[in-house]
């Protein structure tokens, strides 16, 4: 495997696997996409970082998906903490999200608060929609973790048991960087005696193969992750140079794909009956749909008569 080399590199995810080791990884980095979602809304700073986790988390996962119109959802919610819901999802390489919070809990609390100030006892969910069979695999883990991404990891050990490490590194930006985010991250996998996915039955978590190879993973650091003047490929590279054979696929765009549209808000309208529609509308006759991912209003004219 040789490295690559550009002067950016961001808004892709590529995967990789080991065949000596049995493992599988992805490899992810966000930059003008992440930028664009993230600029919908005033976030402060504690909520954008959280999102641009959740986002790369988003982008890793959902970016394993074999159907290439199946769509990864994942959702943290709590009943009593600062953050109220949190949503990504990721389909065919577009990726969206948006974060509920309590503005005035959120002020009182640390400059740097802990996933546990900021859900309480919170949970994460994932779920897998497949398009093309219609199936649907859904796993719920308590977030009671260091990190968002802690919580996955424990999602693929409880609801898919893969052992799985995973790594994330944020740079919402600065001056240096003329207030350009980045963020990136490492999904790696073991896949013992060939099996794949969901056919496993049985891990062992002191696999030897495994161990090495997460160990490897392990000194991927944040900044390396985050850093779009370092290709994916070299990031791979340093990671696995010395083993015999690392493959690389899966070379996937990323873009910001909210699926809010006028015409597809006003199919959605339409299916309700016309008195209905009056009742949402101001007094123009116009009913304004907000969008939580791209915080946008639509504006659609309420039907006037009734059709038998």
């Amino acid at each position: 495997m040789t490295s690559s080399t550009t002067d950016t590199d961001s808004d892709r995810a590529l995967g990789f696997t080991i065949p000596s080791r049995h493992a599988r990884g992805r490899i992810v980095r966000l930059g003008p996409v992440l930028d664009t979602i993230l600029d919908a809304h005033a976030y402060p700073a504690p909520i954008e970082a959280l999102l641009a986790e959740a986002l790369t988390l988003a982008a890793l996962i959902g970016s394993t998906l074999k159907d290439a119109q199946g769509q990864l959802t994942m959702q943290a919610q709590t009943q009593s903490g600062i953050v109220t819901l949190l949503v990504c999802d990721y389909k065919g390489g577009e990726l969206r999200g948006y974060v509920q919070y309590d503005a005035e809990r959120l002020a009182s609390a640390p400059e740097n608060p802990s996933l546990f100030a900021l859900f309480g006892a919170g949970y994460l969910a994932i779920t897998f929609d497949q398009a093309t069979t219609g199936e649907r695999y859904q796993g719920i883990v308590p977030l009671d973790g260091d990190s968002l991404s802690a919580a996955a990891e424990h999602y693929f050990l409880q609801s898919e048991q893969i052992p799985t490490l995973v790594r994330v590194g944020v740079d919402c930006g600065g001056k240096e960087k003329g207030g350009k985010r980045f963020a990136g991250g490492l999904l790696l996998q073991h896949l013992p005696e060939g099996e794949v996915g969901r056919d496993r039955l049985h891990t062992r978590l002191d696999h030897p193969e495994w161990e090495h190879v997460a160990i490897l993973g392990q000194t991927l650091q944040a900044e390396e992750l985050s850093d779009p003047a370092i290709p994916l490929e070299t990031l791979v590279w340093r990671l696995f140079n010395e083993e015999d054979e690392v493959r690389l696929y899966g070379d996937t765009a990323i873009v910001r794909g909210c699926r809010c549209s006028p015409d597809y808000i006003a199919q959605v309208l339409g299916k309700f009956p016309p008195e209905e529609q009056r009742a949402m509308a101001d007094e123009t006759g116009t009913i304004f749909v907000d969008c939580a991912f791209c915080a946008r209003k639509f504006p659609v004219q309420a039907a006037t008569e009734i059709v038998p």
